[in-house]
């Protein structure tokens, strides 16, 4: 499997009383897969992943694979703090028919870069069968996934077959495509960088923004596909007006409201993380609809 294209790291729905919400999740999961993105990425940091307990995780993976039913690849955050946690949310994903999955090097303990190579490869071994994407995503855990790493990694499993990084650095993602012969899958992180990989030959990219705007998200990468750089300039410009106006990412629950603004309500966030004032959501949809992007 190799995705080319956006794929959202989707907010997870929450009822009005702050429980995972099936029916809002298909909602959710129909609006992007029926604007064009090329995959699913639940349970992550746009997901609140960390925010839910590990039955919750477990119940919403297997609502985003079952609504997807095999229109569009699914990937799940499985990343935990202990190995035996994330082994465990590793082999349910798979075992709910998942595509593949992506691990978050452990958070709060600092490791070595032998104890990380550990972790990922009692996964790699015990589930073969599990097409592995490493997340470098340093921001939330103080373990980065060096150059190095991914390789070792890469050249001793062979289902550890791609790389989400969220650091803000192509560095990485650039060395890493030649890896399994061309195979491995690079996926960048930072919306504000959507436009610079595709140019250097980034397969896809994990945009956030996507959940609320995927027509502008999908234009954008398909007309630097197409070779149209001049538009997919405009619409860089474009994606990154929307991220100065909502944060880009920052606050949850304006993503979440945008959302709702667009008729796929999918209630706010999880404590500790606070809710937008109404007044903040008002504006921010109306500099939006200013800007000429809504």
């Amino acid at each position: 499997m190799k995705i080319r294209g956006v794929i959202v790291p989707m907010l997870t729905p929450f009822a009005d009383d702050g429980q995972i919400d099936e029916g809002r999740t298909a909602a959710l999961v129909d609006f992007l897969i029926e604007r064009r993105i090329a995959g699913l990425f639940p349970l992550g940091t746009t997901g609140e992943g960390p925010l839910l307990t590990t039955a919750e995780r477990k119940q919403v993976a297997e609502w985003v694979v079952r609504r997807a039913a095999g229109r569009v690849p699914v990937i799940i955050h499985t990343g935990a703090i202990t190995t035996a946690e994330t082994l465990e949310l590793t082999r349910h994903a798979r075992d709910v028919g998942a595509d593949a999955v992506a691990i978050v090097p452990p958070y709060f303990y600092k490791l070595s870069d032998a104890a990380l190579f550990e972790h990922y490869a009692v996964i790699a071994r015990t589930l073969p069968d599990v097409p592995i994407y490493l997340y470098h995503n340093p921001g939330v855990t103080p373990n980065s996934l060096t150059t190095e790493l991914v390789f070792q990694l890469a050249e001793a499993f062979p289902n550890v077959t791609g790389l989400k990084d969220s650091s803000g650095s192509l560095a990485i993602l650039f060395a890493s495509r030649s890896l399994h012969g061309g195979a491995f899958n690079t996926a960048s992180g930072p919306d504000g960088l959507i436009l610079a990989a595709q140019a250097i030959g980034i397969d896809a990219c994990v945009a956030g923004n996507a959940n609320y705007l995927p027509e502008l998200v999908v234009s954008l990468y398909e007309a630097v596909q197409r070779g149209d750089l001049e538009t997919g300039r405009r619409l860089q410009a474009q994606l990154d007006d929307a991220r100065r106006i909502l944060g880009d990412g920052s606050d949850l629950s304006l993503f979440k409201a945008m959302c709702a603004r667009r008729g796929v309500p999918i209630g706010d966030v999880r404590a500790p993380l606070r809710p937008a004032a109404v007044e903040r959501v008002d504006a921010a949809w109306h500099a939006l609809e200013a800007a000429g992007i809504m």
